[in-house]
């Protein structure tokens, strides 16, 4: 906690005119606190993640997605991974300056960087810090190659800068939309943007010309594992040219929250669900022998294999080309 500061009348993202967000009002009340970051692109060394960097405006993250598995990286800062993560949210709000000395420095080589490895970067308070536009903004003047990943459909608010990047090659967006069902995706994503308004968001960014895909992810057996082929199909129309997906892995702090979210929100199914994950995880739902490098983000077993060949098939059959797991710019 050390450098940051609570804002006792933090922003008001729900007045902006960029409010993505609808639906019941939380049951929490939004808790924002403000540090100037000493640093800011992060480095990776995970070789289940094809990228080297990345970087994150916020932490924390108000979508409340059951299964995030950075929900354990709150705990860092002596928060807890359950509604801690969703509701104390940390602004970096000298980002922007940071990512400019970062891009100035002669060791730099102008590497892809990925918004946002860890938090959402278009989560809804983005609607009032505006961190991530203007990181964009100084990645436009330097050229410098950027990759999205995001659930927000205020990425769609972008789509001049995005479109200014793409002319050089220099950006792609990608948009995570693990629910073709409505009811389904709030349940288990209660505040992130409704399917509906994440495909329209990739029609708009498409028809910009900025090079889009779509993430079905988390792939959930028994639960979202059947809406694949409506997910892509509905991609392809928004004019979407990627796809890939990552198959569920819920790390110790993850799996009580998801859990709890699961039986509570579908409570005929939850156990299912669980035994499925189980078996396509060696045997453990939290991973079992799956868990380590190289196998931690894939499944294994008939039913994992029987939705990948589902996946890739369905994929293909539209056009739509399978990248690996990560965003990455077209250069």
């Amino acid at each position: 906690m050390s450098g940051m500061r609570q804002v006792e009348n933090p922003p008001n993202p729900w007045q902006s005119a960029h409010v993505e967000w609808l639906g019941p009002a939380p049951e929490l009340a939004l808790e924002v606190y403000e540090e100037d970051a000493r640093t800011f692109v992060a480095s990776n060394d995970s070789p289940d993640i094809p990228f080297r960097w990345s970087l994150n405006p916020y932490r924390g993250c108000f979508h409340g997605c059951a299964y995030c598995y950075a929900r354990p990286t709150h705990q860092y800062l002596g928060f807890g991974a359950g509604t801690d993560f969703e509701r104390r949210i940390v602004v970096k709000r000298n980002a922007p300056e940071l990512l400019r000395r970062h891009l100035r420095k002669p060791s730099w080589r102008g590497e892809n960087l990925v918004f946002s490895g860890v938090t959402d970067c278009y989560q809804p308070i983005e609607a009032s810090y505006g961190l991530t536009r203007r990181c964009l903004e100084v990645c436009a003047e330097f050229r410098q190659p950027v990759g999205i990943i995001t659930k927000g459909a205020l990425v769609e608010r972008d789509v001049d800068v995005l479109g200014e990047l793409a002319q050089h090659g220099a950006a792609t967006v990608y948009v995570s939309v693990p629910f073709a069902d409505e009811g389904d995706a709030r349940r288990i994503e209660p505040y992130a943007g409704s399917p509906a308004r994440r495909f329209a968001a990739l029609a708009r960014l498409a028809d910009a010309g900025v090079p889009t895909g779509v993430s079905v992810s988390p792939l959930i057996p028994g639960l979202n594992d059947h809406q694949v082929p409506e997910i892509l199909a509905r991609a392809a129309d928004a004019g979407a040219r990627y796809a890939f997906h990552i198959w569920l892995r819920v790390p110790a702090e993850v799996e009580p929250v998801f859990h709890e979210r699961l039986r509570s929100a579908f409570p005929e199914r939850a156990d299912k669900v669980m035994s499925l994950l189980a078996q396509t995880r060696g045997g453990a739902a939290r991973g079992g022998d799956n868990a380590t490098f190289h196998r931690r983000m894939r499944g294994v077993g008939p039913r994992y294999q029987l939705i990948q060949d589902l996946f890739e098939q369905r994929a293909r059959s539209l056009g739509l080309q399978i990248r690996p797991e990560a965003p990455t710019a077209e250069r």
